[in-house]
């Protein structure tokens, strides 16, 4: 079974509030190893975490290896301050603060980096991003910094333009990419940057009653087209399926997003191989080693 390159071990997919209220005092190390024997159960054996407030990826990654799952973690996400991020993180208003917080990551042994440079989908209005995108010269110092602390950098961004910004500076992979084009595919597959596409999470919220069914059924159609035509152009793909965000449940997810893959990119031979050498390339590059962590 493939890894699951994007999960959020201190959210179960189902309600939001309540997994947050079982880690607010601790990370609840009861909730997390019920999801890490979900992916054991899966045969998943490497997680990549997106990070949290409470530090339940961290005891995740503790004990992750007693599940036999390699798993590797941010600590926290990095967003700017007034901007989407604080579900999964820590705020920033100079670039001196974001340097601080690259370093409190350093010295708590996070794998990468994490920053969020857009908001997300506005599941009412179809073509939305909630927000707005950090400028192109932030997210530049924002990466070119955290390489030069050593750490390979994992971008939360949706819009063909910040996509575009975000792989020019140097992203390492590109994190849900909803809303994108022709250039911007173009250019993640010319930087080789890494995308990892998470669709399960519009997929799944097919029927659930929360939606607008038309406003998913848009999205979900803009999410094949552009899924398309990234693997033509050779864009490198790896599977993560943000689990879990609502509907979308730790070990479950991936296995969700390997059949919408095949579901839009049909019965392709290749398929396989090119996800393993997406999966491979995250493996390697966002799992830092015990003597660069000393």
């Amino acid at each position: 079974m493939f890894g699951e390159c994007h999960a959020h071990i201190f959210m179960d997919g189902v309600d939001y509030k309540k997994a947050v209220q079982m880690h607010c005092r601790r990370p609840d190390e009861q909730l997390i190893r019920c999801h890490l024997k979900a992916y054991q159960d899966n045969g998943i054996s490497f997680v990549r975490d997106g990070g949290d407030h409470y530090g339940a990826g961290v005891l995740a990654r503790s004990i992750a290896e007693e599940y036999g799952i390699t798993y590797c973690t941010p600590v926290f996400a990095i967003h700017k301050k007034g901007h989407y991020g604080r579900i999964v993180g820590e705020e920033f208003e100079t670039r001196k603060e974001y340097t601080e917080l690259v370093h409190r990551i350093a010295k708590e042994k996070g794998d990468f980096i994490k920053i969020m440079t857009t908001g997300i989908l506005d599941f009412n209005d179809h073509g939305k991003v909630t927000g707005n995108a950090l400028k192109r010269e932030e997210v530049f110092w924002m990466i070119e910094i955290a390489h030069e602390e050593g750490f390979h950098v994992m971008v939360h961004v949706n819009g063909a333009q910040a996509v575009i910004d975000a792989a020019e500076a140097g992203a390492d992979s590109i994190e849900h990419g909803n809303y994108q084009n022709e250039e911007s595919l173009c250019c993640i597959a010319e930087q080789k940057t890494v995308w990892v596409p998470t669709v399960v999470t519009v997929t799944n919220l097919v029927g659930c009653g929360r939606y607008d069914e038309s406003v998913i059924s848009g999205i979900m159609e803009n999410q094949e087209r552009n899924l398309r035509l990234g693997y033509q152009k050779g864009v490198v793909l790896a599977l993560g399926s943000d689990a879990g965000a609502y509907r979308v449940l730790h070990g479950k997810g991936i296995i969700d997003e390997y059949a919408q893959f095949r579901r839009i990119l049909g019965n392709d031979p290749n398929l396989d191989e090119r996800l393993a050498a997406g999966e491979e390339r995250i493996r390697n590059l966002f799992r830092k080693s015990l003597e660069n962590q000393a």
